[in-house]
């Protein structure tokens, strides 16, 4: 169990130096080719956008390990919003009114569409993001959807794999042909099936199925192969080959053979990546740009960016998302708590000739049947 407790704390660890590529590509080359940086951004960042990509893999790993401890799902969807939307909901307050005073002007959005941003449905009904990094939780969102209706409705895994076969099959289909998807069916295939990034959630479910259940039969491995493959056809040279690594160092996590990654630093930064992600991006753009306007040295101003997004994280991890699963998960337990009988004696059952009395306590009426 020790052992098994490090791998996932080794994830948490990923999880975190994921959210540090995405912010530094943001802060660095992203910057620079949206307004200009007065100094040379490292190209190896470039690769941080693909940070994202990890995150998928993450969610779909976890989305299966709570998938199958949530029994309807009415509970399961109180997870998932309880797990994302008290802390997008403040974020997007705060990003909202700092954008507003601060800029970047072509970053404004209005309150009509901030609201819509509310209810990650505001992509689907032609709104901009608040901040730009919303886009991956509209696609988490949607497949949070997807996947419950899915395995509830099909009734379990056995049911579930054919679809995800199929789901695979047209993901590779129109990431080979997505210049020719005609009119009519973009909205389905480029958005509500996501297939330039459903394969990397599949194959996190997958792994966690190995993890969970041990190594997988013929079906499940071939699956698992054609999922991460996805990625060499979805991306571009050398993108593509730092998501198949990525793939790589997570089922190395898995494995259990990256457990030194789980230091404090990496653990707490992991522990803040969804408050870093919700709001570090317009946010810093404001900032960035206002270092600039005062005369600052460019990387001094990104990093008194990097400072208050990771700051404001902090801030929004511990006093809004952290209380909001507290509360959810107590609410949880005192719902699935037997109740206690009520006191009192308890009649003793009818007995034959020479039986022993055995007196076997009957429920109160507030006991559970």
């Amino acid at each position: 169990m020790q052992n098994a407790q490090a791998r996932l704390t080794a994830l948490d660890s990923l999880r975190g130096i994921a959210a540090l590529g995405v912010v530094l590509f943001h802060y660095l080359p992203y910057y620079d080719k949206l307004y200009g940086h007065t100094f040379t951004s490292p190209s190896l960042l470039e690769f941080g956008r693909y940070g994202v990509h990890l995150f998928f893999i993450l969610s779909g790993f976890v989305i299966f390990m709570t998938l199958e401890r949530t029994r309807s799902p009415g509970q399961f969807g109180l997870a998932r919003a309880f797990r994302l939307l008290p802390a997008l909901w403040a974020g997007i307050v705060l990003t909202w009114l700092t954008v507003q005073v601060m800029g970047p002007d072509d970053r404004v959005v209005s309150l009509g569409s901030a609201l819509l941003n509310t209810t990650l449905l505001h992509e689907y009904l032609g709104h901009p993001h608040v901040d730009g990094a919303y886009w991956s939780l509209v696609i988490e969102a949607t497949f949070y959807v997807w996947i419950a209706l899915l395995f509830y409705g099909l009734g379990g895994w056995q049911r579930l794999r054919p679809m995800l076969w199929l789901w695979t099959f047209i993901s590779y289909a129109a990431v080979i042909w997505w210049k020719a998807i005609p009119d009519s069916l973009e909205f389905l295939v480029k958005d509500l099936l996501f297939t330039r990034y459903a394969p990397l959630f599949i194959s996190g479910m997958l792994i966690y199925r190995w993890y969970r259940h041990g190594r997988p039969g013929g079906a499940d491995t071939a699956l698992l192969a054609l999922t991460i493959g996805h990625c060499l056809v979805a991306y571009k040279a050398p993108y593509n080959l730092f998501v198949l690594g990525c793939y790589g160092v997570f089922i190395l996590a898995v494995a259990g053979r990256l457990n030194v990654l789980t230091r404090p630093a990496l653990l707490w930064l992991g522990s803040i990546s969804y408050t870093l992600y919700l709001v570090h991006q317009n946010i810093g753009y404001g900032i960035i740009s206002a270092a600039y306007s005062a005369g600052l040295p460019g990387p001094l101003g990104v990093l008194i960016a990097l400072a208050v997004a990771i700051s404001l994280a902090a801030a929004l991890h511990y006093g809004v998302e952290k209380p909001a699963l507290r509360w959810f998960r107590r609410r949880i337990k005192q719902r699935s708590a037997p109740a206690q009988p009520l006191p009192g004696p308890a009649p003793v059952p009818a007995m034959t000739t020479g039986e022993t009395p055995a007196i076997t306590p009957q429920p109160g009426p507030g006991a559970r049947q």
